[in-house]
């Protein structure tokens, strides 16, 4: 049996054990429709075990039809890793973004031995790629060769020597400007589906991913909106009918417009939907909302950036780091950190310019203040 990083056994699926008329007990692949395959003798945890085991499952599955995979192979290593509690146990996002890499490499690689995989194969690989697709490809090497090494199916782990492809330094998503939020909202009426997204991404920082899945049914009797992110896993709850914080007073009148938003719209689980009342989808929603920015005059923005926008906004209202990080399931603190030292530094020439005026100003009794 396989362990998972628990120490559990996880169950390989179609293996039967067949015991013969003398006692002697064989191991098979047991695909319903396909003819039984003999695996090896021995533990089932064994690399001999594991690595026959992925290459007569991929044979009889349908997504490698027509492309035959060797044992030993790295095709066969890349089926097996993607059955694994290590594949598995990531986000979904991630797990489709990893799967897509992995598929591309067993259409250049699948047939090549695992055992005789180089850093320079790897380099080659991703040398084809622009910056930031190269460094994802190399993040799909280096999890399927750390999970083959683990498991004993190779000595060495040569995606460790492939350095990371330099890239241009950018700030990402660009958050949105107050006025270009005020644009949006003059051009948008409240009743509309696009400035409800806006109101509803903007206030809980959501991303596009988990924007598309909250509803109604996420509010508790407490008053948090909770949600689980999809990319992270991690919890996030946001104020909504209930005191806000401190820091959030100000910000009383950004909830009261998403509630107005949300009143216009029609019942549904989720108050993001298609105009047949579908929940969206995650791909579609993204270049749907960006229609409406550019639309409204906002242009090369996204929904990302109201997640940044807002962060920004809670730092400069006082929040802390860790209070930005609750607010938008930030699991770093790194970039949390930025908006907090921008705001710092806002603060900072404030309280010059305020003690600067206390300097400069008369009392009542004609003497100027100190600055103690």
């Amino acid at each position: 049996m396989r362990r998972n990083p628990a120490g559990n056994a996880v169950k390989l699926k179609h293996v039967k054990t067949i015991t013969k008329g003398n006692g002697r007990q064989f191991t098979y692949l047991a695909v319903p429709g396909h003819k039984l395959v003999r695996l090896p003798d021995g533990p089932k945890d064994s690399p001999e075990f594991l690595m026959a085991y992925a290459a007569a499952l991929a044979a009889s599955t349908p997504e490698r039809k027509g492309r035959p995979v060797a044992n030993g192979s790295i095709a066969a290593a890349i089926i097996s890793y993607q059955r694994s509690a290590d594949f598995t146990g990531m986000a979904t996002t991630t797990q489709q973004q990893r799967r897509r890499h992995l598929s591309h490499i067993a259409d250049t690689w699948g047939s090549a031995r695992l055992a005789d995989l180089r850093a320079s194969h790897i380099e080659a690989d991703i040398s084809k790629l622009a910056p930031h697709p190269a460094n994802n490809r190399r993040k799909a090497w280096r999890c399927l060769c750390t999970w083959a090494k683990k498991n004993r199916l190779i000595a060495q782990d040569p995606s460790t020597e492939v350095d990371k492809v330099a890239t241009a330094k950018s700030d990402g998503f660009k958050p949105w400007l107050p006025e270009e939020i005020e644009t949006f909202r003059k051009h948008w009426p409240m009743a509309s589906p696009q400035r409800l997204a806006m109101e509803l991404i903007y206030w809980t920082a959501a991303r596009a991913s988990d924007a598309v899945r909250i509803g109604p049914g996420m509010v508790s009797k407490d008053g948090w909106l909770t949600f689980r992110q999809r990319k992270t896993g991690g919890e996030v709850s946001v104020p909504f009918n209930r005191t806000l914080p401190d820091f959030a007073l100000g910000m009383q009148d950004d909830l009261d417009a998403l509630k107005e938003a949300i009143a216009h719209a029609p019942r549904h689980m989720t108050w993001l939907v298609t105009a047949q009342g579908k929940a969206r989808s995650e791909k579609a929603f993204s270049s749907w909302f960006a229609g409406a920015a550019a639309d409204a005059g906002v242009k090369g923005k996204s929904a990302h950036g109201l997640r940044k926008s807002r962060a920004m906004a809670l730092a400069e209202a006082g929040a802390t780091a860790h209070q930005i990080a609750a607010w938008t399931g930030h699991e770093s603190l790194s970039e949390v950190q930025r908006y907090s030292k921008a705001a710092d530094r806002k603060r900072i020439l404030s309280g010059a310019d305020q003690e600067q005026k206390l300097e400069t100003d008369p009392t009542q009794n004609g003497n100027r203040a100190s600055s103690a």
